[in-house]
């Protein structure tokens, strides 16, 4: 069963404890990794974005155009520094243009 915290415990607290419990962290960040992708790349680089999947550490973005992909990959480590910065913490790793 489990813990039962004191009533002073804040909502916060709890539902860190929550999402800690049950194991919920790797999807809420697949699911802020992808909002953060779109608030940062903005509507042109988000026309051209086909998919957005988070495994791991490495962020695989499919993309359906050749030059927006090699374009975007001379800046790797700016959007893994921007994804990162935007979510509070090191989430991404890595980045596959694909």
């Amino acid at each position: 069963m489990a813990k039962r915290l004191s009533e002073e415990s804040s909502i916060s607290d709890v539902l860190k404890q929550f999402i800690d419990e049950n194991k919920l962290q790797g999807g809420i960040d697949k699911i802020d990794v992808r909002d953060a992708w779109k608030n940062l790349m903005g509507n042109g680089v988000n026309n051209y974005t086909q998919e957005i999947m988070l495994k791991n550490d490495t962020l695989y973005v499919q993309l359906t155009s050749s030059v927006l992909r090699e374009e975007l990959s001379y800046g790797k480590e700016k959007i893994i520094k921007m994804i990162n910065e935007e979510l509070g913490r090191e989430v991404v790793k890595n980045v596959v243009l694909r």
